[in-house]
């Protein structure tokens, strides 16, 4: 009865240095980052419901100037400089985009209501240029937003080149959150690579992204150097979102000024460029893709030509100082 007892006590005291010694085991193997128990992983895993699409790219917004391409958090490589369309009629824009991409440009911006999708695809077919080589921007608008499929399938029946490489909201309107879910539906179809927004600043952002399920690769606005959003800008890029400016010269009825404006013109003469170039370089320096508009081939050729030359400190921090938050369109 005695040897029984002992070997019982025996026992009892080898399990319970086995389950200590377990016990420290899971400790250290936590602390040095194991892979913690079935139980803890369930618990520590977000639901699928819960979670946001999450960027592709390991640095997106990171703009390669090797390259001349900016990868976007959809995976996606952008051209970061090229051509915009606004204002230009059907013949100009197909002589503009024909122009852009006989001298390398391959980014092309244009929208539902510059009235010009049609001629850009032409342009798009009649060119030598590999379809995949081309990136193209389009834009549904508000008045769109109550059948957004409809205006989707529009839009890839007007350009005619088979599927949209980025689809933005033009500016936000009544129905632009359920416009956006339609997209990111488009995106799953296969019928657009990538989306995002135009005219959205920090307060909009606020609102709009938590109700969407896919961030958006691109936000458009007006930047120029009497507009330059320095907070919006960044608040943008810290999200993983590529930041593209439309009016960099201003718009018309201030071109001239920018363009004549004595710290620009100092600088651009320093360099022995033109001051479109000081300020197309100056936004590629801050991270934000340039989309100048023209007709002209020498300027479409120029705004091109952004790589030869690099801004000092000093001469960002001149433009920097030209900033008066005067916006010139009331998007």
């Amino acid at each position: 009865m005695k040897r029984i007892l002992a070997l019982a006590l025996t026992f009892a005291f080898l399990l319970g240095m086995t389950a200590c010694s377990q016990t420290q085991e899971r400790s250290a193997g936590s602390r040095a980052g194991e892979t913690p128990s079935s139980e803890a992983t369930e618990e520590s895993t977000v639901p699928d419901t819960e979670q946001k699409t999450t960027p592709e790219a390991e640095n997106p917004g990171k703009f390669d100037f090797e390259t001349h391409t900016v990868t976007l958090n959809s995976g996606y490589e952008m051209p970061i400089m090229g051509l915009g369309t606004y204002s230009l009629s059907n013949e100009e824009c197909y002589n503009s985009v024909t122009a852009l991409l006989e001298a390398g440009g391959r980014l092309i911006d244009t929208a539902y209501m510059y009235h010009n999708e049609a001629a850009v695809g032409r342009a798009i077919r009649d060119s030598d240029v590999p379809r995949e080589e081309i990136f193209v921007i389009t834009k549904l608008y508000p008045s769109q937003f109550d059948d957004p499929e409809a205006a989707i399938d529009l839009a890839l029946e007007t350009l005619d080149i088979g599927y949209i490489d980025m689809l933005l909201l033009h500016h936000p309107g009544a129905g632009d959150v359920e416009t956006y879910l339609a997209m990111e539906q488009a995106v799953a179809d296969g019928k657009i690579h990538s989306i995002g927004l135009s005219n959205w600043y920090i307060e909009e952002l606020e609102e709009f992204l938590p109700q969407v399920n896919i961030t958006p690769a691109l936000v458009q606005n007006e930047i120029h150097p009497h507009y330059q959003e320095p907070e919006v800008v960044p608040y943008i890029q810290n999200l993983g979102i590529t930041v593209q400016g439309w009016y960099p010269f201003g718009g018309r009825g201030h071109t001239s000024e920018l363009l004549g404006d004595e710290t620009i013109s100092a600088i651009a003469e320093a360099h022995g460029v033109t001051s479109a170039q000081v300020i197309l370089r100056w936004n590629l320096q801050r991270g934000v893709v340039v989309i100048p508009g023209s007709s002209n081939p020498d300027h479409i050729r120029e705004n091109l030509d952004l790589f030869g030359f690099e801004l000092t400190d000093e001469e960002m921090a001149q433009i920097a100082a030209l900033n008066r938050d005067e916006k010139y369109d009331w998007y």
